[in-house]
């Protein structure tokens, strides 16, 4: 669950199949609680998880408890390592944490907040990260650091380039080995690049052994793999000969490769080194940012306490997973989706402990379509990762993986209409405003949104990639702009080329408009009827649409006028799920 424009059959959520009567009180109590959100369009905040702090704090020693070696684990190395955190931003299952562990008698776990993250995007000067996602970084810090200080550790926070920060620390402490988590796209590779040519010019004395004579050593980074829920050498191929159709690869790897278990860490990973100044989580104003708070809709708490409260609240406390995938198509409130991708994105939340918590459900609950369909939504998330090796650089230029040749705009007033929710589309505008204001979109708002800017404004796809760049909780660079391809239709698979019809898309997934009215307050008005088509009652659209029920409106030459656009009615319908939400 990084755009992550998901291509699903429609299921309309007013016209549930029969389900068993257990299944049909809890879309019952989830309808109730819908309503409840949605009752009086005021404002309001709802925390993801909807636990209180003593609940998430129970639950996530609970998880430890149960994802603990309980002795197990032999220690067998000598001396100091440093553990890079990195996108990993977690104790339970840390592949890196537990190598580093096993290898050394003193770990320094580190946290360098680059300042190159805190920049501008690539191609159109976006901010890197937007103020939501810094706070929801800086609360993921402060949990990792407060859940490491329980296990005799603590974390090292320094403010620099991670190239210049590791090997200054190294020499520092000695250390032998520096474990982090490998990542695929080129600006971290860069980075990875950087700290092991650093630590190649580093050169520090050998201890030696009594009698012989000290030798000089090199102090080597270890990347290790971590964050997918299969691992990269468990796949039947190698990553360059990755098939370029989804369903291959998950019918390959679900009949031919094995997801390994969680990495059990024991109760206590001290002694730290001695250090002077563990450094500070900072502040959202340090960062060079405004500190922003969500007034309404949903307010994600960052950390791997939080993630872990929130797999409990949905699987067992709610018990939300037996009816995943009826309602995950929902737009309005917290629970028609499992929310997991923000803890993903950050690495407060691994797949692998997903994984294992859903068949622990099974095995004690129920097993059904839903229960599968958060595994086949985490393996599309693999299938991003895996493919952004193959893809390089190309996932991020305007062509795509396909090297596509497309006139795009980038029209400065229609994107910044965009981006704002001002196009005159309600379903549109409703979705961008929630996404400035939570850092959140549902799956079905990003499909639509993502369709609307490049087939019907004809807008350039690393715009939208960019501001959600900017703007998401769950962004990261492998399912955003893998999705942004498949919907600009740019990406490796030209047969996941379609067009989101807003009519039909409003009346399927929002016909009561609630959705539009939350967002968009003036509309709650009108009859429900007219939500959608407020004409003069609300901003005149920007733009025609390809295909839908309004006048011609607005300059045609803002239209998008590719050999693409027929209907999503008349295009076979496929499954396409980039990230469990």
């Amino acid at each position: 669950m990084n755009l992550h424009v998901m291509i699903k059959q429609p299921l309309y959520l007013t016209k549930f199949a029969p389900f068993l009567t257990k299944s049909k009180h809890t879309l019952f109590k989830f309808h109730c609680k819908m309503a409840s959100f949605r009752a009086t369009g005021a404002p309001t905040v709802e925390n993801v998880p909807g636990l209180s702090n003593e609940e998430m704090e129970k639950v996530c020693e609970e998880s430890f408890v149960r994802y603990s070696s309980g002795g197990l684990s032999k220690k067998r190395g000598k001396g100091v390592v440093i553990v890079w955190f990195r996108n990993d931003l977690r104790v339970l299952d840390n592949e890196a944490l537990f190598r580093a562990w096993v290898s050394s008698e003193v770990i320094l776990p580190v946290y360098c907040v680059d300042p190159r993250l805190f920049g501008t995007t690539h191609y159109f000067g976006l901010p890197k990260t937007g103020a939501l996602r810094a706070q929801f970084i800086i609360e993921c810090l402060t949990d990792l650091k407060r859940n490491l200080v329980k296990r005799g550790l603590d974390l090292l926070i320094q403010h620099g380039k991670p190239e210049e920060i590791i090997p200054s620390l190294v020499k520092e402490y000695k250390a032998h080995t520096v474990y982090a988590h490998k990542e695929t796209c080129s600006e971290e590779v860069k980075v990875e690049k950087l700290v092991t040519r650093n630590l190649q010019e580093l050169v520090l004395p050998s201890s030696g052994e009594p009698g012989n004579v000290p030798r000089s050593r090199t102090t080597k980074l270890e990347l290790v793999w971590g964050s997918t829920m299969y691992h990269i050498d468990d796949l039947p191929f190698d990553c360059e000969s990755l098939p370029d159709v989804y369903t291959q690869f998950r019918k390959s790897v679900e009949s031919k490769s094995k997801i390994r278990n969680c990495r059990r860490l024991p109760a206590s990973l001290g002694p730290p080194p001695e250090v002077g100044d563990w450094g500070h989580v900072p502040q959202v104003t340090e960062l060079g940012l405004q500190q922003e708070k969500a007034s309404k809709g949903m307010k994600f708490i960052g950390g791997e306490s939080a993630a872990l409260g929130r797999v409990h609240d949905y699987f067992w406390k709610k018990d939300l997973l037996k009816v995943y995938k009826e309602t995950r198509n929902g737009m309005l409130g917290p629970d028609y989706s499992t929310k997991f991708s923000p803890w993903l994105a950050s690495g407060s939340l691994s797949p692998r402990f997903i994984y294992e918590e859903v068949k622990r459900y099974e095995k004690e609950r129920l097993s059904n379509e839903s229960t599968y369909w958060v595994l086949f939504e985490l393996i599309w998330r693999d299938y991003f990762r895996f493919l952004s090796i193959k893809q390089g650089n190309l996932l991020f230029q305007a062509g795509g993986p396909r090297k596509v040749n497309i006139n795009w705009s980038q029209d400065q007033t229609m994107f910044d209409a965009w981006r704002q929710g001002q196009t005159g589309y309600p379903l549109i505008d409703a979705n961008m405003k929630e996404l400035a204001a939570t850092g959140f979109m549902s799956n079905r708002g990003r499909q639509i949104v993502c369709s609307f800017l490049v087939r019907d404004m004809g807008i350039d796809w690393r715009m939208g990639a960019e501001w959600f760049e900017a703007c998401l909780l769950d962004y990261d660079p492998c399912s955003n702009y893998g999705n942004w391809t498949y919907g600009a239709g740019v990406g490796n698979d030209p047969r996941e080329d379609r067009y989101f019809s807003i009519p039909k898309q409003a009346q399927n997934y929002d016909p009561a408009g609630e959705f539009v009215a939350y967002w968009l307050p003036e509309l709650r008005a009108l009859p429900r009827e007219k939500r959608h088509a407020p004409g003069m009652m609300y901003l005149k659209p920007i733009v025609a649409l390809k295909h839908g029920y309004t006048k011609k409106t607005g300059d045609p030459k803002n239209a998008f006028s590719a050999r693409r656009g027929r209907p999503e009615e008349n295009r076979r319908k496929r499954y396409i799920d980039g990230r469990t939400y």
